[in-house]
This record gives C-alpha cells, sequence and structure tokens, in this order.
C-alpha cells in the first residue's frame, strides 16, 4: 500500500485543524458555561445538586493538652501592649452583584407606627464590656461577640475575654488575654494569636468554645486554636487544640455548634491576600475534644473558587436537636450576578470514614433583589462630626454572625442578616429560611428593615423559643454618632415585618476616626439556655471622638416571658351539679392524684468491671428513663476516674441509652475506683446521676 505523505495525512490536514480548534473552543465554553471551570454556576455556587464533592481534606490537632484553671492564669503583661494598628487584615470579597429594586422594604406604614409607639421591651441588665485595647491588641476593630451558659455570659474581643456573672453583670474575670488561654501551650497559639475570635456556649453539652486565629511573625493566618473548657466554668480548665490549615491565609472564621462537630466557615486568600480562593468548610471533631482525646478536622472541598460567595454554618439553639442524623446546613450570601439565592449546602461528616464525608449543593431558594452596600469602599457610613474619609466599614459582601438554626419540632427554621443599601442609607435585610435539612428550603419570611435616613447595619439575628425574631446593630449618620439599637418582631406578628418597633441599647457618644475605617467586624445576638427567652446582645460604640478608643457594651433584653409552654387544651364549661341528697355521714371527696412533671433518671450496667493490669477498656450502657413526658435530650459527663482513665460516651447528648467506654492506661495505680454519671436535660434543666465502680486488678 502507498503510503500517504503528512500532506495527504488527516491529522494534519488545513481544513481538519481549523475544525478541531473550533470543536475544541466550544466545548471549552461548554465548561464554562455549566460552571465547571469556574469554581460553581452564578446561581448554584459550589458542588451541584446532591452531587458529593470527592476531595476530603483530613488535618490533625499538632498538639492537645489541657490548660491551667484561667482563674489562675495571669491575665496579661503590660509589656506584651503591641503598637496601635488595624486589626488583622479584613480582604473584600469580590463582588459581582447586579443592584435591583428592593421588594422587601418594610412597609412605611408599619415602620412609622412603630417608630411613634414602639412595643419592643427596654433592656434588663446593660452595661460595659472589654475597652480599648483590648487586653494588649491596641487595635481596631474589636470583633466584639460573645455567650451566655447557665450562670454566666462570657465576652471576647481581639485580642481579650471576659467571664462576667449574668445575674448581675458583675465581672467574674479577666480581662484576660485570649493568648492567655494557651499559656505554656507552645507554637502560634500561644505566642502570635492574631484575633478574629468567636466565644460559643455549647449548650448540649454545658461546655465554653474559645477560639481565635494565629500565624507566623509576617506570614498569613494558616492556623486556628481552639479550646473547649472541661466544665460549665468558664475560669476553669480547659481542652487546647492547634489546628494547622495550610499555607493559604484563611480569613474570618466564623464557628458553630452541631451535634456531631464543631463547624467552621473561613474566606480563603491567597497567602499575600490578594486573591480570593472562596470560602471553606471544616468540621472539628466535637466528640474527642469535648473528651480532650486529639482531634481531626476535615474539609471537604478545599477553597470553593473564587466565584463562589462566602457562607455560614448553622448554630443549634434551643433544646430540641435536629433531626437524627441531619448534615449540618450552611447558608450563602446571595451575591450572585443573577438569580441571586440563599445556596444551602449540606456537610455530613463522617470521623471514622472521612472518605464518607460529603458537601453538597442541597438547594438554592432565591433572594429579593436589592442594591449593595457601598460594594468598592470602606469609607462608606457616616457619623456626626467627621468627615467623609471617617466614613464607617459597611461590610455588605456576606452574611453577618450567626446563622441560628432552631427545630420547633413540626418545622425548623435558620435566620440570618446581612446590609444593603435601601433608600440612599444601609438597611438590615434579615430572613427566615425553613426546613433546611429535610427539605424542601423555602424562605419563609424576608424584608429590609429601614425605617428612616438612619444608617443601620452590623446586625445579628436570633429567635427565642417561642418564635420571636430579634436583631441587634449598628446605627449612624451624619447627625448622631454609633449608637447599639435592637429591632423585634413576635411570631403572632404580620411576616416579613419587624412589628415590635426599635429600642435603643446605648447610645455612643463619641465618632471614630483614623483607624482605616473599619468597624465591628461582627456582633452577636446569643439565646439564654436556662430560659429560651432571653436575648444577650454585644457590640462597639465609641464615648468620645478619637482614634483607637472603642468600647464595648453588653445588654439582655427579652420578648416573652418565660420558656415556650404548649398549647393548652381548653376546659369544657362545667355542667351543674345537682344539689345532692343529705347522707348522714358525707363520703369525702377523692384527693386528684397529681400530674408529674417531666423528669428522668440514670442507671448504669454493669454496676463493676474489671480490667487487667496492663490496661484496657471497660464498657457500660447507661440509660435513660423518662418519666411525666419527658422527651428531651441528656447530656451525660462522666467524673471520679482514677488518674489514667478516660471516659467517652455514645451518643452525647442522649434520649434513650449511651454507651459509656473508659480507656484506662497501664500507669493506672491498682485499686477499686467508683465514679459517678451525670445527666443534664429538660427546660428547665435538671441533673441526674448515676454510679459504677472502676476495678484495675492486681494481677494480669
Amino acid at each position: 500500500m502507498k503510503r500517504k505523505s503528512a500532506a495527504e495525512s488527516a491529522f494534519f490536514s488545513p481544513r481538519f485543524l481549523v475544525g478541531f480548534i473550533l470543536c475544541l473552543i466550544g466545548a471549552v465554553l461548554a465548561l464554562f458555561g455549566f460552571g465547571l471551570l469556574s469554581g460553581g454556576s452564578a446561581s448554584a455556587q459550589g458542588p451541584n445538586q446532591n452531587q458529593a464533592s470527592s476531595d476530603i481534606e483530613v488535618g490533625a490537632s499538632y498538639r492537645n493538652d489541657v490548660s491551667p484553671p484561667m482563674r489562675d492564669v495571669p491575665p496579661w503583661a503590660a509589656a506584651g501592649l503591641k503598637p496601635q494598628h488595624e486589626a488583622n487584615e479584613n480582604p473584600k470579597v469580590p463582588y459581582r452583584h447586579k443592584d435591583s429594586a428592593d421588594p422587601v422594604i418594610q412597609k412605611t406604614s408599619v415602620s412609622i407606627r412603630n417608630m411613634v409607639a414602639p412595643n419592643v421591651p427596654s433592656p434588663l441588665l446593660n452595661f460595659d464590656g472589654i475597652l480599648f485595647p483590648g487586653v494588649g491588641c491596641n487595635c481596631a476593630p474589636p470583633d466584639t461577640n460573645g455567650a451566655v451558659g447557665k450562670t454566666q455570659y462570657v465576652q471576647i474581643v481581639n485580642e481579650g475575654y471576659q467571664v462576667f456573672d449574668k445575674a448581675t453583670g458583675n465581672s467574674v474575670l479577666g480581662p484576660n488575654s485570649i493568648s492567655s488561654v494557651w499559656t505554656g501551650f507552645g507554637g502560634v497559639c500561644e505566642t502570635s494569636g492574631s484575633g478574629d475570635p468567636v466565644m460559643l456556649y455549647d449548650h448540649l453539652a454545658d461546655r465554653w468554645v474559645i477560639t481565635q486565629f494565629a500565624g507566623a511573625s509576617g506570614g498569613p493566618i494558616t492556623d486556628e486554636c481552639v479550646a473547649v473548657s472541661t466544665s460549665a466554668d468558664a475560669t476553669g480548665t480547659y481542652n487546647r487544640y492547634g489546628f494547622h490549615l495550610g499555607t493559604n491565609f484563611f480569613d474570618y472564621p466564623k464557628l458553630s455548634v452541631w451535634t456531631d462537630a464543631y463547624y467552621m466557615s473561613m474566606n480563603v486568600f491567597n497567602a499575600a491576600g490578594t486573591s480570593y480562593l472562596g470560602p471553606q468548610a471544616f468540621a472539628f471533631n466535637r466528640t474527642n475534644m469535648l473528651a480532650g482525646l486529639p482531634a481531626t478536622f476535615i474539609s471537604p472541598t478545599g477553597p470553593l473558587g473564587g466565584s463562589v460567595d462566602p457562607f455560614l454554618p448553622a448554630d443549634i439553639d434551643g433544646p430540641t436537636l435536629p433531626p437524627t442524623g441531619a448534615p449540618v446546613t450552611f447558608v450563602g450570601f446571595p451575591g450572585q450576578a443573577f438569580n441571586p439565592n440563599y445556596t444551602t449546602y449540606h456537610f455530613h461528616v463522617d470521623f471514622a470514614t472521612p472518605a464518607n464525608s460529603t458537601f453538597t449543593t442541597f438547594a438554592t431558594p432565591p433572594a429579593a433583589g436589592f442594591t449593595a452596600l457601598c460594594p468598592t469602599t470602606r469609607s462608606c457610613v457616616p457619623q456626626a462630626g467627621t468627615s467623609s474619609r471617617d466614613n464607617l466599614d459597611g461590610i455588605g459582601d456576606r452574611l453577618m454572625f450567626r446563622a441560628a438554626y432552631r427545630n420547633f419540632g413540626t418545622y425548623e427554621s435558620v435566620v440570618s442578616n446581612y446590609s444593603v443599601s435601601a433608600g440612599g442609607v444601609a438597611g438590615v435585610r434579615w430572613f427566615e429560611l425553613r426546613n433546611v435539612t429535610a427539605g424542601p428550603v423555602t424562605v419563609f419570611q424576608e424584608s429590609t428593615y429601614q425605617p428612616d435616613t438612619t444608617w443601620r447595619w452590623m446586625g445579628s439575628a436570633a429567635m427565642d423559643g417561642q418564635g420571636n425574631l430579634a436583631i441587634g446593630f449598628s446605627a449612624s449618620s451624619s447627625t448622631i454618632n454609633p449608637q447599639l439599637r435592637y429591632a423585634a418582631r413576635l411570631a403572632t406578628d404580620p411576616l416579613n415585618t419587624l412589628g415590635q418597633g426599635e429600642a435603643h441599647l446605648f447610645d455612643g457618644t463619641g465618632s471614630q476616626t483614623g483607624t482605616s475605617n473599619r468597624w465591628g467586624d461582627y456582633s452577636a445576638l446569643v439565646i439564654d439556655p436556662v430560659d429560651d427567652a432571653t436575648f444577650w446582645y454585644t457590640n462597639e460604640y465609641y464615648s468620645a471622638n478619637g482614634s483607637f478608643n472603642w468600647r464595648t457594651r453588653i445588654a439582655s433584653f427579652k420578648l416573652a416571658s418565660a420558656a415556650p409552654t404548649p398549647t393548652p387544651t381548653p376546659t369544657p364549661a362545667p355542667t351543674p351539679t345537682p344539689t345532692p341528697t343529705a347522707t348522714p355521714t358525707p363520703t369525702p371527696a377523692p384527693t386528684p392524684t397529681p400530674t408529674p412533671a417531666p423528669d428522668f433518671s440514670l442507671s448504669i450496667t454493669p454496676s463493676s468491671v474489671t480490667v487487667p493490669r496492663g490496661g484496657g477498656t471497660a464498657s457500660y450502657t447507661v440509660a435513660i428513663a423518662p418519666t411525666g413526658g419527658f422527651n428531651s435530650p441528656v447530656t451525660l459527663s462522666v467524673s471520679g476516674l482514677p488518674a489514667g482513665a478516660t471516659g467517652s460516651l455514645s451518643p452525647n447528648p442522649a434520649t434513650g441509652s449511651s454507651a459509656l467506654t473508659i480507656t484506662v492506661s497501664s500507669s493506672t495505680a491498682r485499686g477499686t475506683y467508683p465514679f459517678t454519671v451525670s445527666g443534664t436535660g429538660g427546660s428547665p434543666p435538671a441533673t441526674r446521676t448515676t454510679t459504677a465502680t472502676l476495678i484495675k486488678a492486681a494481677r494480669k
């Protein structure tokens, strides 16, 4: 057969080559059209709906230990005071949103009526928190947030924390530096903590969670430092962890409590902080961290890509847990250029088999149109007595802390907020998503609160156990200094309205100048876990015009008088009773048997387990016996174990029973050790105990 020349070969045919190039270009354009080369489509943003990510990253704590009691740790040394500076760089997220008319601005008639005669109650407690310089940070903004437990409120700022008695507002401890929590821990968590702190109260386990990020001097932020208290006392000891997340710049960490993990969102940039790589989700092994064991984190996708907007993880409020096995929900900011939506992600984590973990786009409920708040500048929100160059940062490119989750039994709710431009000023756009774990996810209500010409921004939203909603925020204008306010709605108010009006939490008497325009970065509204009704809010203000002289305020208020109550059963009208015929000896009316209050008891089997001299494990079963209709989860803990022995409970919290595994090391002394298992649950919380025995054998 005659061999064709190169010129005659189909591979080298000019017509074929041109056609091949055109086809290749078409294929690439098609891939971009489907979002496969862009890090996510404009509408779904991230993994395709119900499509799991296959890229699983697993990391381990490079160190963990138990801290000394915080009450015994020196708070900070004046020699550690840093030069005045802007708090850690907060790069802006690229903005693609296309402005459009806002169809959900609260009706003017409702706003005017509420401004004239507001029904929202005044604060119960109202007191100052940590003041500048924030225990050595000497920086702005303070990144103010806090959490409330059974008896304490803990506030955290850049770079300090303080514990208060929640009944009186009196200080119990501090202010102490956050880095003091890592005294003796070593590494960047002890020496190079850089702020962006978050304080959480894990009401499922009655523990406190303190976090801040860190990085080597002169380099990017690469680590997250997490400490989990060993008891309900925030002044006690903590299980401490250092996690190295990677080599990028990990910014704006926001954490949440879920049943199976502590979850975190990050806005990730390249090491120089000049290129946005997208948001990234993390899950930390909560079970191990509560027990003080080495812990891992799972991040199933890495940064999702520069076209994907930031998101927040859902944080559980209230006594009712999410459905069994429900994955945590992450909610995305609706910054898409087209078809803006609250992209709803599901993160299912499996620490035993990390490859089974998945991060999926579950739903894309649409967001109402809005106008972006100052997308190209930080010099945005005006203040009295200052020039425009000192206008404050509006941070309109992300959801504001927190995304508060609550399970009402018949439906689930997540509420959050962000700042938008409405009527030429900043307004608070708040929303409530329903049924976020099982679907279908819907926008149940959504509204922009902008009742007048005052700028309102830097909000935080939460809902109490009766479904009443409140939003705390900053307020400012060219005629007033920045103030702290809150607005609210009752569950019975018309949808899409803050029908109870607005209250002044605290009016600042000064404006901020010369601090790179930064303000807040975030604030925090949280719910008291004891009554499930008291809101606690913290944010910053200034008492006089100046630079680097912020103050913070903490206040509580209620919209409801008590915890949620069941719908009463109507009592029928009494039937007239005829006059009885007299009898010589009246029969006494029977004494009614009282209906027992909901309660529970604990028991443990077997009553005693022996482990060999060389160590091993002892297995027990803790049973929860409800009475009087008790149906709440019970958080369990074990105490009284000997040195070298640790206990873990699974599941925890539990509703029926939990497996207790006690691991005994060879160093544990021989002997007989009674120990106690405690369980706390219900509303108001009740604590019950049961005891058993662990025996370390004298012989192998």
